[in-house]
């Protein structure tokens, strides 16, 4: 399967890529590549351990000449996103990811890639069988569950590496050298409702939002992309009260770290207002559609009429509760950077939507690089659904990556990009979270850079990766690697 990337150089790379394609691996069920990551170190005679947590460390001695030099430990993660489209049938679980190559990229066809982190671990794993690549004394560390919690990173405890230098291979843009990344909390709101019999005279509806772009709640919610929970709210809550409409579901959206591309809800109006309903759908989709002309061309909105009898609708009360508070939470860019040109401090993201037994569940997410701001969109969020009696709780959140001015590894790999490529990089912060903020808040004065290849789309069914970056970053790679100082 997937010979196509059998062509490709680096092979030792793409070869590994291949292979980590064929292993299930979502977040908190890295299971079986975590046993394939023991078998290789077993199988190349390499210093293996795993810590309580679940992460995995595999140590390579120095090649001759250079074991005087500073140890280094490479880092990525284990799991991925798992996203498809709606109508893909695929198990996420079981099944191997399935690519072709288009102009360059290396794509899937209606799910996510999991190039993130997937094609880090394929340069760790490159460079720990290669015996003629020139470097220092390595560490590779894998961690669990970056994408839902950063587990690994959490549970890691000081004293596993000895390394004092870290390279995060978990960047995205190819030419840009991050040095800082903002910290990240999750704000999670359950909301009750009571059901209650459809009264006579209603028909039913299922109302879509899809079509839309998705992404990195952090990379990408500055690229002004829609929200189909957003979106489909705005017509909840416009023909709510135009038209009587009553809500029976409602589910959108994912993943807590993912912009949300899909949301959809069953809904009711009286038989005399069906008419009217149509043409307000219209008219949203025709206002939408150019609000969103640029950022968003393939977005939909259908109406269709339900298939199955509806005999529950939420009372009008908790629907009230729950559509105004969603209209009401913020979502997108909230503050700039004052410091740093065209960078978001601070942003939240209206993850999903869920029907529970008896209460909705809402997933939201927040991210900046100044905690204070962090906690005060975090409050933000959450006094919305206070008002409407909703239970909010935060998560413990985790730390930003403040950049060091006196790095030392960011002048060596600046030094070795210029030299390769003929171009000076890009040094910057990220917006979204990387494990550097967790690693750095254990490992205080481990000195820290990320960067990796091109990657579009991440966390949606439009990942895909540029191959002619993982060609650069690969040479970028070896290049630090041969140019890390001598020890003390």
């Amino acid at each position: 399967m997937n010979e196509s990337l059998k062509t490709l150089e680096p092979s030792g790379v793409w070869n590994y890529f291949r292979e980590i394609l064929e292993i299930p691996r979502p977040s908190k069920k890295e299971e079986k590549i975590a046993a394939y990551l023991l078998n290789f170190a077993k199988e190349h005679e390499l210093d293996c351990k795993q810590d309580e947590i679940g992460n995995i460390l595999i140590c390579k001695p120095a090649t001759n000449g250079f074991e005087n030099r500073k140890t280094v430990v490479l880092q990525s993660h284990i799991d991925m996103v798992c996203e498809k489209n709606s109508d893909k049938i695929h198990d996420f679980e079981n099944d191997p990811i399935e690519v072709y190559i288009k102009d360059g990229w290396v794509r899937t066809n209606g799910t996510t890639l999991g190039a993130d982190d997937g094609i880090g671990i394929a340069a760790q794993l490159a460079i720990l069988s290669d015996e003629t690549i020139e470097h220092g004394p390595i560490e590779c560390l894998f961690t669990i569950d970056e994408e839902t919690g950063l587990t690994g990173a959490f549970g890691l405890k000081s004293g596993f590496l000895k390394a004092e230098i870290l390279l995060n291979l978990d960047s995205e843009d190819e030419g840009e050298l991050f040095i800082g990344c903002a910290g990240g909390k999750d704000t999670v709101i359950t909301l009750p409702f009571t059901l209650e019999p459809v009264a006579k005279g209603f028909k039913s509806f299922t109302l879509s939002v899809s079509g839309l772009n998705g992404g990195h709640s952090g990379d990408d919610i500055h690229k002004g992309f829609g929200n189909a929970n957003k979106i489909l709210n705005r017509i909840l809550w416009e023909s709510s009260r135009q038209l009587g409409m009553r809500l029976s579901f409602i589910e959108g959206g994912n993943l807590r770290n993912a912009l949300a591309r899909e949301s959809n809800a069953v809904i009711l109006v009286p038989e005399a207002n069906v008419e009217p309903l149509e043409t307000l759908v219209n008219q949203f989709f025709t206002d939408i559609k150019k609000e969103y002309s640029v950022t968003e061309p393939n977005l939909k909105i259908s109406l269709t009429a339900s298939k199955t009898k509806v005999d529950k609708v939420i009372t009008l009360d908790d629907q009230m509760k729950l559509i105004n508070s969603l209209y009401a939470c913020p979502h997108g860019v909230i503050a700039m950077s004052q410091s740093i040109a065209n960078f978001v401090e601070t942003s939240t993201n209206l993850a999903s939507i869920r029907m529970l037994e008896n209460e909705f569940l809402i997933t939201t997410s927040q991210r900046s690089s100044i905690e204070s701001a962090k906690d005060d969109v975090a409050n933000m969020v959450r006094s919305c659904f206070e008002l409407a009696g909703a239970n909010v709780t935060h998560s413990d959140g985790y730390p930003g990556w403040a950049p060091n001015p006196q790095s030392e590894i960011r002048e060596i790999t600046e030094e070795a990009y210029f030299n390769l490529f003929l171009s000076k990089p890009q040094v910057k912060a990220i917006h979204a979270g990387l494990e550097c903020g967790l690693i750095g808040d254990k490992y205080p004065l481990m000195d820290m850079i990320s960067f990796g290849p091109t990657i579009k789309g991440a966390h949606s069914p439009d990942e895909r990766l540029d191959i002619e970056s993982v060609t650069k970053f690969w040479k970028l790679t070896l290049s630090v690697l041969k140019w890390i100082p001598l020890k003390g």
